[in-house]
């Protein structure tokens, strides 16, 4: 196995996100590995939704729900003995994760993936490619069914914007 000693860890609230989180966590405490979270707000989706009517006081709600969300995925690591270093941003999901991987020079990238089906697969395209494209680490696609359990408890409703869940 290749040696890991610095994992991005990409999370957004939702059900792949929290999935990622955990595969992430197991993995960091299993290596000692340095530890980052990320949490990014898409607003040209948010944008998109409004029909570009979006307020400052939509953009600053947004902007704190995300953050509660990367504190959220924070606690729990600690809780779990993981040391996280939490990262935010604003801008599409797959070019933050690709900036901050290569500015930490991270050897290993964890995000969350909704399996989909046959025909929703092929109208919707392949998302993470393009990050698979942009970035010289490995990817770790943490995949969520929704038939799966949940053993990580959340108060919080990911950000529409989050992005990471695929």
């Amino acid at each position: 196995m290749a040696s890991y000693k610095k994992i991005l860890l990409c999370y957004d609230g939702t059900r792949e996100g929290r999935k990622a989180l955990r595969c992430g966590a197991d993995l960091a405490l299993d290596l000692k590995a340095e530890t980052h979270l990320l949490s990014v707000v898409d607003m040209r989706t948010s944008i998109a939704q409004s029909a570009g009517l979006l307020t400052d006081v939509a953009c600053g709600r947004f902007e704190d729900a995300a953050r509660e969300i990367l504190q959220e995925g924070v606690d729990w690591l600690t809780e779990r003995g993981v040391l996280a270093h939490g990262h935010f941003a604003f801008g599409h999901p797959i070019d933050e994760i690709a900036n901050l991987a290569d500015e930490l020079k991270v050897d290993l990238i964890v995000v969350g993936h909704r399996a989909r089906s046959g025909l929703s697969r092929w109208w919707m395209g392949s998302g993470n490619t393009l990050l698979l494209d942009r970035v010289s680490c490995s990817i770790l696609v943490a995949v969520s069914a929704a038939r799966e359990q949940e053993p990580m408890e959340t108060n919080t409703t990911a950000v529409s914007a989050g992005g990471t869940g695929g």
